[in-house]
């Protein structure tokens, strides 16, 4: 390959249910390659753990087969920040915990005993292993002995650094990620680290991209970089774009929204409200729902979009879907439902469950007292009803989205350039959305919330 040719730099991004592997130009930032896989979860002495072995095959042939259309630039991993690994030596000393594996009920009181105040971390208590310390102290009180000699804990984007590169390192913004482990506000390991004698198992800091050991892949010695949070990566994408001042939505199987302009006395720890750490160690007020996961039990398998009628006719029968479908969120303890008439067909469940997004995170930027531009990203902004409704929702507010929907994967990539000295290297394409004409919109609303404040 000619030297002056474009490279590809690669990104391995993990959502909850699917994986993908995404090549971008390291001088353009074109999307070159993209290919995607299903992740896949086993029972293991009884517990919900990763099939990791599966991907790990799928991502090393995958880059072998890109690094034959390509030269690698380099390797970055970005995914969310509720699993952990736990290493000893060069071994996996367990099996990797699906996040959503519940928490025996007398571990979960002694665990809910020792937790710091939300004062100190901004990390709400959250059901199985969403605060990843609470499965670390799963981990450690059903198997001292495997703990005790495990030296490393390593967030989900170090384990896979690790296993492409046998590097062991922390990174910020997947520890202070509403994990129970971090102070935000001071800086340092949380009180609960430092009782139960954690913290030397947690290897040294390195930011988010650098380059952290080499890995071989179709021939090609590849630099692997330190992997980051997602949500993290996509708010560092539009910060490095120069966005100083705006609200942003992150979607995929979680809907998460950083307000820069909002102070962390803004919180509240029992609607799923906590504090993000940056990948330069900065505090920021977030919100959460778990909105791709509450789309798909709302719409039931419909594949169909919403289009205007359709969501004129939600509106006009009274059709609800009230919450939550799923853990989290701003209404925690309701349990989610369909009031009125029950949707007729797969549009009409499509636009109900469209509505359901749009007017949740309508409460979620209340919450954060947004108030500055908004910009949506991930998979539900490829939604024009969605955006639509969010416009008409909140008219004194401007409403965009990235037409890539890539956020997260581009922040990671360009997190990774930074370290080959190439900045702002991506050119986006950033569209404001159009408010959807709906009549009675405003008094939908207003029920909704109506019936949501009830028991």
């Amino acid at each position: 390959m000619n030297s002056g040719e474009e490279q590809a730099l690669a990104v391995f991004d993990l959502g909850k249910t699917n994986a993908k592997l995404l090549g971008f130009g390291d001088r353009t930032g074109k999307l070159l390659f993209d290919e995607r896989t299903a992740q896949r979860t086993m029972l293991a002495d009884g517990l919900r753990v990763l099939e990791h072995q599966p991907l790990f095959h799928w991502l090393t042939a995958t880059l072998a087969r890109m690094s034959e259309r390509y030269r690698l630039a380099g390797l970055m991993v970005s995914t969310h920040g509720c699993t952990f690994a736990l290493v000893s030596s060069d071994e996996l000393a367990a099996p990797i915990l699906d996040y959503e594996q519940p928490v025996p009920p007398e571990i979960d009181r002694q665990f809910a005993a020792e937790a710091p105040p939300f004062a100190e971390t901004c990390s709400p208590d959250l059901p199985g292993g969403l605060n990843v310390a609470r499965h670390i102290y799963l981990r450690e009180k059903r198997a001292p002995d495997m703990f005790r000699r495990t030296d490393a804990i390593l967030n989900y984007p170090q384990f896979w650094n690790w296993l492409l590169t046998g590097a062991k390192v922390s990174e910020i913004s997947s520890i202070g990620c509403h994990s129970h482990l971090w102070n935000p506000r001071e800086g340092t390991f949380s009180s609960l680290v430092e009782r139960r004698n954690w913290r030397p198992k947690f290897p040294p800091f390195r930011r988010a991209g650098e380059i952290v050991g080499e890995a071989l892949f179709g021939g090609q010695s590849v630099p692997v970089h330190n992997g980051v949070h997602d949500s993290n990566a996509a708010l560092y994408y539009y910060r490095s774009l120069g966005y100083s001042d705006m609200t942003l939505i992150s979607t995929g199987t979680w809907v998460i929204v950083f307000n820069q302009a909002c102070p962390l006395e803004a919180l509240d720890s029992g609607r799923d409200m906590l504090a993000n750490v940056t990948v330069d160690r900065s505090p920021i007020a977030t919100a959460r729902f778990m909105g791709g996961r509450e789309y798909e039990a709302i719409a039931a398998g419909s594949q169909e979009a919403a289009s205007r009628a359709s969501l004129q006719q939600v509106i006009d029968r009274g059709q609800f879907a009230l919450p939550s479908f799923a853990p989290g969120g701003p209404f925690p303890s309701r349990k989610g439902a369909l009031k009125g008439p029950a949707p007729s067909g797969d549009e009409e469940r499509a636009a109900l469950a469209t509505l359901y997004v749009a007017l949740m995170m309508d409460v979620v930027l209340d919450q954060l007292r947004s108030t500055n531009p908004v910009v949506v990203d991930g998979g539900l902004a490829r939604s024009r009803a969605l955006l639509g409704i969010l416009a008409a929702l909140r008219p004194k507010q401007s409403i965009s989205h990235n037409v890539a929907a890539e956020g997260t994967a581009m922040g990671a990539a360009a997190l990774a350039l930074e370290a080959h000295g190439k900045r702002q290297v991506f050119q986006p394409h950033i569209e404001e959305a159009g408010a959807l004409e709906l009549k009675g919109l405003d008094q939908y609303r207003e029920t909704w919330r109506e019936l949501c404040a009830q028991p």
